[in-house]
């Protein structure tokens, strides 16, 4: 996984929605919903500490295709719940 810098090269951080019995929620309410800089440093610390991102989304929400890679490659780290 690639990861941004700021222009001091300092990683940004991220923090998830909620943090319950060793999963880490993230809530979006978007159409469209695409591989973030956010989504992909939540889910770089899930895989370290060998836990579980789950993004919980609208029932009508698309993934995009670059999220959607992203679920397929690391399927162990990471659910999506549609609510």
């Amino acid at each position: 996984m690639d990861f941004e810098l700021t222009k001091r090269q300092v990683a940004r951080g991220a923090r998830p929605d909620a943090d319950v019995h060793g999963k880490m929620h993230l809530l979006k309410s978007a159409s469209e919903l695409r591989a973030t800089y956010q989504i992909r440093l939540l889910l770089y610390r899930a895989v370290q500490e060998n836990r579980k991102l789950v993004l919980n989304i609208k029932n009508g929400c698309k993934i995009a295709d670059d999220l959607r890679s992203l679920i397929n490659e690391y399927s162990r780290n990471i659910e999506v719940v549609r609510r």
